[in-house]
Parts: structure tokens; sequence; C-alpha cells
């Protein structure tokens, strides 16, 4: 999770984002994210799936995931 602690987060314009509570949140969100991703892997290997196989859907996921705000917001 370290080099995540290192992510400098953008506005869709390029600003950086500053705000501190802000970029807590976010790093909360990560390690949130990172936990629950964890306990999944496990339990997937745990139940004899393929590691790949679960980590190929998991990029999936993330990449199909739809924002609720129009870009830019």
């Amino acid at each position: 999770m370290d080099k995540f602690k290192q992510v400098v987060w953008h506005s869709p314009e390029g600003e950086v984002v500053a705000c501190y509570e802000k970029n807590k949140v976010m790093q909360e969100n990560l390690a949130e994210i990172a936990q629950v991703c964890r306990d999944a892997l496990e339990d997937a290997v745990l139940m004899g799936c393929d590691e790949q196989q679960f980590r190929e859907v998991l990029a999936d996921l993330v990449a199909t995931l739809a924002s609720p705000y129009p870009a830019g917001k």
C-alpha cells in the first residue's frame, strides 16, 4: 500500500487536489479497497480458483465501473 501513499491526485483539468481532507479520504478508500480485494483473493485461492483469473476479473470490474457523475465533475 506504500506506493499508493505517494499518489498525487489531480482534477480532470490536471490541477493537483491539495485539500488534506480529500486526500485523507482517498487514502482511506484505497486502504479499504485493498483489504476487500485481499480478502476476496484469499477466498478465491482457498476455494481453488485460479489466482490469475481472479486478478483479471477484478481488473475488468474496475475497468468497467461507471461514474454516476457527468465527465469532468
